[in-house]
């Protein structure tokens, strides 16, 4: 039966939950609090300078393509992909550097040369993280959370004992070398963990990085978003921003429509794919599913320090990714999960888009985007965001040997406050809810309202988790349950 649904967001998983939504013949309008489309994967332009102010990494480019095919549609149809080589590179120290290519063969040689013998652990290493790529992105996280028994396959029960041990154990039974380590537990970081936190069952996110490798979508990650909203728009759905969500509206326990920017406007079914603890609070307390105490208890995923910068000139001996980890690795991910506070000396990341297209900078100058993972809930003020910019170009200067701080031309930052006003982020965190084992699965908040409802959630709070990858299924998932619920 044909339903009105409003669509609350216009990221990754509230845009993928409207194409199948509109495929299945609803009537879908997505209702955007921004001027911009996109979520956190809007785009900056300024200068003849254009920046991604989210997502820049591309992995899992499978999931990519299960979810255009199941529109008879191919990413190739929207956006075109480039393959990097090198897919990062990361330093630890002045002109000290490892450099992952863009094969597995590639790679081993590499680790090889850091450690001998260690390319042989590697291959086993990877073997075992792409068996459980297979059972985990191709089964399970298709699978809505709704029971702890979609967790328990033929497969799962073989790797019961992942699920109870963690990366960090997995990767220190095999390799000594603290640089291959750093380089090998640094994928999970996507995940919203300390690698000693995280089940070793999410090693297939190793697969991902050495086995599928790195892509970068021309014209940036938003072309996979304007890509998505063009497929959304084909399949009839309409996109509407500056579309500020004061309230919903319920009925008898039933979400009857939303206020917004003032006027009430009448629906069947709600979907949020904005922030799940603040879709909650345009509810009556008394119909919120999780209270205040509950979020509190919640591991969150980083916040991060950004900074979106101008050079008037090609910044050297750096790749398209960069890595920076010529500081304690240990201490910066005591500072965001043990003891929340701004890190003493903060590994970050940096990305440089104009290495690889020429679109992202004028001709003979340089983009950068620079991140640092933080703790949420900090105390962000100007101060320290320009202290942190200071002590990384420096940094950023000692270890590639070369001289960058006068050739800023601009810079614009974003962090927590800015996550807490322009995404109503709960506390400000980046990446949603921690994928640690009491956060997985069936574990972590509903995709549908056990108060309200035709009430529907979807997004990185909820199954199965941070991504963009999770959020395309995020979106599918609750399209599914959704349809399910319709036909009761």
């Amino acid at each position: 039966m044909k339903k009105d649904i409003a669509v609350i967001g216009s990221g990754f998983s509230a845009l993928a939950a409207s194409c199948y939504l509109a495929q299945a013949g609803h009537d879908v309008t997505i209702y955007e609090k921004n001027e911009a489309i996109g979520g956190r994967a809007r785009q900056l332009k300024k200068d003849e300078f254009t920046f991604d102010l989210g997502p820049t990494w591309y992995w899992m480019p499978d999931v990519f393509e299960k979810f255009f095919s199941d529109f008879n549609k191919k990413p190739s149809d929207y956006y075109s992909l480039l393959k990097l080589n090198p897919a990062y590179r990361v330093y630890f120290g002045d002109n000290d550097y490892i450099t992952i290519a863009d094969t597995l063969e590639k790679i081993c040689i590499a680790f090889e040369t850091e450690e001998p013998g260690s390319s042989v652990k590697l291959k086993k290493f990877i073997a075992k993280a792409q068996d459980n790529y297979n059972i985990a992105i191709k089964d399970l996280v298709y699978r809505p959370g709704v029971s702890p028994m979609e967790l328990i396959t033929v497969e799962t029960a073989k790797k019961i004992t992942q699920f109870f041990s963690t990366i960090s154990k997995e990767v220190r039974s095999e390799f000594t070398n603290p640089r291959l380590i750093s380089i090998l537990e640094f994928p999970v970081l996507f995940l919203g963990a300390k690698p000693s936190r995280t089940p070793a069952f999410y090693n297939f996110m190793n697969y991902a990085d050495f086995g599928l490798g790195t892509f970068h979508p021309q014209n940036g990650m938003f072309s996979v978003v304007d890509g998505i909203a063009s497929l959304a728009k084909e399949l009839g759905v309409k996109i509407k921003t500056s579309q500020h969500v004061e309230k919903i509206v319920v009925e008898e326990r039933k979400a009857t429509g939303l206020v917004i920017n003032g006027d009430e406007i009448k629906t069947d079914i709600v979907l949020s794919g904005a922030d799940y603890h603040h879709t909650e609070t345009l509810l009556p307390s008394s119909l919120r599913q999780y209270s205040e105490k509950y979020w509190n208890k919640k591991t969150l995923a980083p916040s991060a320090l950004l900074f979106y910068v101008g050079f008037d000139k090609p910044i050297d001996n750096v790749a398209h990714h960069t890595l920076f980890f010529d500081v304690d690795f240990e201490a910066h991910s005591k500072a965001i999960y043990d003891s929340p506070e701004w890190p003493k000396e903060p590994l970050f990341y940096a990305s440089f888009p104009s290495k690889t297209e020429d679109c992202f900078a004028p001709k003979g100058k340089e983009a950068g985007i620079f991140l640092i993972p933080l703790a949420p809930d900090l105390n962000d003020i100007p101060e320290l965001r320009e202290e942190y910019f200071e002590e990384i170009i420096t940094r950023l200067e000692k270890v590639t040997g070369q001289t960058v701080k006068k050739h800023v031309i601009f810079k614009e930052s974003f962090c927590i406050n800015d996550f807490i006003s322009e995404y109503n982020s709960y506390k400000g965190n980046a990446y949603g809810l921690a994928n640690t084992l009491l956060q997985t699965a069936f574990l972590r908040p509903k995709l549908k309202s056990g108060k309200v409802k035709n009430l529907f959630f979807t997004g990185q709070l909820t199954v199965p988790g941070p991504g963009v990858p999770p959020a395309l299924i995020s979106g599918k998932l609750a399209a599914g349950l959704i349809d399910k619920n319709n036909t009761k």
